[in-house]
């Protein structure tokens, strides 16, 4: 059996695909560790879960929208965090001296260490952004990224340019994805789009079960939890589209009660659900976009309102609406008429559940947090052998 060092970033919908993977690995008698902030990562990985710890300190927030926000993202979070926690992972893969690292595409840390020590790491890809590089015709962008790249090599001081792209391992990228959803995109062969990683989650303090009525068509609609500063008017719109459809619809909005005006009867405020226990139980989501979000109403069969915001979620609006999954609207512009007409259109027409079954059904012959795992394994294995540092 092998050992594996999780290093993952403290966000939730990164831990959440990390931790099903982590416990798919276990189940097949591997041992797992995390690096990561403790205080994040304890309440969710369990009492038991060895954890090396990396400290954790606040990120300015990330307003901007189109390229300007993939920039923010990099030079207010991804960057500064990698050189931040650089010491502490390297003293984890030193420390406990695992077959394979499994690092998240924007903690950075994690792939840098590994090259250090020579050992094997795999890229875990929570997310489209990077995945699909939508900037990578324009070379302005993309010379951009490296150079950053390049600022995280020599704070790590590995000697001159970068010798691997940080955000895809050379040897295995696991991707929470399908071509189902992506489109036919020609992935290289180590990549392995296994779909969603998911598994049981432990029901945290903030997150209410909601009540469901079962004679109405049921809505959940979410922003994620990085965009509740610029939910306030989104949530209007959606009151004032869905009062028409009061009789027949229960609405369960899940956000900070502050973001939210007086509701009616017909609809829930919830500052968290358990998503995948309510998920069997919806007719439709509206949401932002986020991957996890997107994938696994997906997973479920679940038909899309998509109002992307900025990074990845453009990709992933775009992505649902090709697939016939779903609908594509403004997140600024759309206004109630319009928003009213994409809910009783994916609620209403059976073609948009059946495009969403066909990707779930893509999503469960992938394999999930189990294929993941077995693609892990073999990497580690062939670790054993000749060196895997390119």
């Amino acid at each position: 059996m092998s050992r594996f060092l999780l290093v993952t970033l403290p966000l939730s919908g990164h831990v959440h695909p990390a931790l099903a993977v982590a416990r798919a690995l276990a189940d097949q008698g591997h041992e797992v560790a995390w690096a990561g902030p403790e205080g994040f990562l304890r309440p969710l990985v369990g009492p038991d879960a060895v954890v090396y710890p990396t400290g954790l300190r606040p990120y300015r927030g990330q307003r901007d929208l189109g390229a300007r926000a993939l920039k923010a993202v990099w030079e207010g979070f991804v960057v500064p965090y990698a050189k931040f926690t650089l010491r502490a992972v390297d003293a984890a893969v030193r420390d406990y001296q695992p077959d394979a690292v499994v690092v998240d595409q924007h903690a950075c840390a994690g792939a840098l260490a590994a090259h250090r020590h020579g050992v094997a790491w795999a890229t875990l890809a929570p997310s489209a952004m990077e995945l699909t590089r939508p900037f990578r015709d324009r070379p302005a962008i993309e010379a951009w990224i490296h150079r950053n790249l390049a600022s995280l090599w020599a704070a790590a001081d590995l000697p001159g340019e970068p010798a691997v792209d940080l955000r895809f391992s050379p040897h295995l990228v696991v991707a929470l994805t399908t071509t189902a959803l992506t489109g036919p995109v020609p992935f290289p062969d180590h990549y392995a789009l296994v779909g969603p990683a998911l598994a049981e989650r432990p029901l945290e303090p903030a997150m209410v079960r909601p009540e469901l009525a079962p004679d109405r068509t049921r809505v959940l609609i979410t922003v994620g939890t990085i965009a509740q500063d610029l939910a306030t008017g989104f949530h209007e719109r959606m009151l004032e589209a869905l009062e028409p459809l009061r009789d027949w619809v229960q609405a369960i909005i899940v956000s900070a009660p502050a973001s939210v005006p007086p509701v009616p009867d017909h609809v829930r405020v919830v500052p968290r659900v358990p998503m995948l226990e309510v998920l069997p139980h919806l007719d439709a989501v509206v949401c932002h976009g986020g991957m996890n979000t997107a994938c696994e109403s997906l997973a479920h069969g679940v038909p899309l309102v998509v109002a992307p915001i900025k990074n990845d979620q453009p990709i992933i609006a775009e992505q649902v609406a090709r697939s016939g999954a779903g609908i594509r609207v403004s997140f600024h512009r759309t206004r109630p008429a319009a928003l009213r007409a994409a809910v009783r259109a994916v609620t209403d027409d059976p073609s948009y559940r059946d495009a969403a079954g066909r990707i779930q059904a893509s999503f469960a012959a992938a394999g999930g947090a189990a294929a993941a795992a077995k693609r892990l394994a073999e990497l580690a294995a062939r670790s054993a052998g000749p060196s895997l540092t390119p």
